[in-house]
């Protein structure tokens, strides 16, 4: 491993084809970060400091290939930033089991399995930050935007982030929740 490579940071993030995801991959890059990219519909490019891992991130085998990515491409893993997520607006009654299972796979299961390996990476190097981008919604519901199985799904990410912060404090990994509104990318 070169002195390059095991010194310069390098970001997971997740959901990172479209929209924040791709954004914040370009962010990474232009603040010298080396970017392991995960989503379904992602392709690699020519950026050799950026690696594209494809998959859902609800199987777990997603995160493992893309925190093995991480390490033994780039050999650390600094940022992690869940963003993933899918957001069906429905009225409660009328969410299916398809629904569901699709919701709590990708917005709870996914941050779970990438987050517990990306947690156990910056355990070793002594430090780290994960972000989870979650929703305004969770705390203030809009008439017109049905969104209990957002705020469910987020809303654990939410109050998970709260437990996990308190838990590696004193470990120098940093959680934080972010819930953005409506932006533009």
């Amino acid at each position: 491993m070169s002195t390059t490579q095991s010194t310069q940071k390098v970001a997971i993030v997740t959901g990172a084809s479209q929209g924040i995801g791709a954004e914040l991959v370009k962010a990474y890059r232009q603040r010298g970060y080396r970017v392991v990219a995960t989503a379904r519909s992602i392709r690699q490019g020519d950026d050799a400091d950026v690696i594209a891992v494809p998959g859902d991130i609800a199987d777990p085998d997603t995160a493992r290939r893309a925190v093995a990515a991480a390490v033994e491409k780039f050999g650390r893993v600094d940022a992690l930033v869940n963003n993933a997520g899918i957001f069906i607006a429905k009225p409660f009654t009328r969410y299916t089991q398809e629904d569901f299972t699709t919701k709590v796979g990708v917005n709870l299961a996914g941050f779970f399995h990438i987050t517990q390996l990306a947690v156990a990476e910056m355990e070793k190097q002594g430090k780290g930050h994960v972000v989870s981008i979650t929703t305004s919604l969770t705390d203030h519901a809009v008439d017109g935007v049905p969104s209990v199985l957002a705020s469910l799904t987020k809303g654990g990410i939410n109050a998970a982030t709260k437990s996990l912060a308190i838990e590696n404090a004193k470990r120098n990994i940093r959680l934080n929740a972010v819930s953005p509104g409506i932006i533009k990318t």
